[in-house]
């Protein structure tokens, strides 16, 4: 069995594509690469085709996690059809995706923190307009909701 997860935020440059990377590392380790497909993408089209943001690339690779070949997407309807998973992460994109959902999508639609309850907290901030300590915010609150992602799939498969 395969489960397909799609992490969604606004451009695609630091949120989602941090999920992306994180998850995809847990997913490595655990030795499920073969089962869980992983990707990432933006409500909006501002960066389509952009690299992620300089900062999210620096503090990723602090903790060994390497952004390099990733390139910013927009979410598409198609992404409903072709991921068992959408992960939102917060609500202003929750919202996006729900608007964008077509009836009768089987999708699982949730915010990415709902597999952090521990955190006591909702939503991923943006870091983009913030200092350089959000970036490692995120990444944190990134490293806690894989791991209980990792989990909640593993249940699944």
């Amino acid at each position: 069995m395969t489960l397909s997860v799609l992490f969604v935020c606004l451009g695609n440059i630091c949120r989602s594509p941090t999920a992306e990377v994180v998850f995809r590392d847990r997913v490595r380790a655990a030795g499920l690469e073969e089962h869980i497909v992983i990707d990432s993408a933006g409500t909006g089209d501002w960066h389509i085709g952009r690299a992620p943001d300089p900062r999210t690339q620096e503090a990723a690779a602090s903790r060994g996690y390497d952004m390099s070949g990733l390139r910013a997407r927009q979410v598409g309807v198609a992404d409903f059809d072709k991921f068992d998973v959408l992960l939102a992460m917060d609500d202003a994109n929750l919202a996006d995706l729900q608007a964008m959902q077509p009836a009768g999508s089987n999708v699982v639609l949730k915010r990415f923190l709902d597999y952090a309850p521990q955190s006591g907290i909702r939503e991923v901030p943006d870091p983009y307009y913030g200092g350089e300590d959000g970036f490692a915010r995120v990444l944190n609150l990134v490293e806690e909701g894989a791991e209980g992602l990792l989990e909640a799939l593993r249940e699944r498969l």
